[in-house]
């Protein structure tokens, strides 16, 4: 079992940056691919980023593409997302999730999800 938490989340103005932290419980974590989502009142939980559990791939959803960057670091078992050019849109509860396979981008990959952050961008 592997307990995800996520921080960092926050209001900030339109075009300012935050960065949301997420700490695993496990060592194993380091064996996961992980990845975020975010979920907007209203709205489906979307994917936003995956980085696999070398570090060396991500990918990105296009409505953040070139604004957010994902990273980790195993030896600290933590999950990053860097988030810059803050939209309005942006706004929603993001979550830390952890997958050992399956399609990237697809929430019923994962197996262990964290409790989320919400982030609040104004305009």
């Amino acid at each position: 079992q592997v307990h995800l938490v996520e921080s960092g989340g926050g209001l900030v103005q339109a075009g300012g940056s935050l960065r949301l932290s997420c700490a695993a419980s496990e060592r194993t974590f380091s064996w996961f691919g992980a990845a975020w989502f975010r979920q907007a009142p209203g709205k489906e939980r979307e994917f936003v980023s995956f980085i696999n559990w070398t570090g060396t791939t991500t990918y990105y959803a296009d409505s953040v593409k070139g604004r957010f960057t994902i990273s980790r670091d195993n030896a600290k078992n933590t999950l990053y997302l860097q988030m810059n050019s803050l939209k309005p849109e942006d706004t929603a509860v993001y979550y830390c999730a952890a997958r050992l396979g399956g399609t990237y981008s697809s929430r019923s990959s994962y197996t262990y999800w964290g409790q989320g952050t919400q982030v609040t961008v104004s305009s």
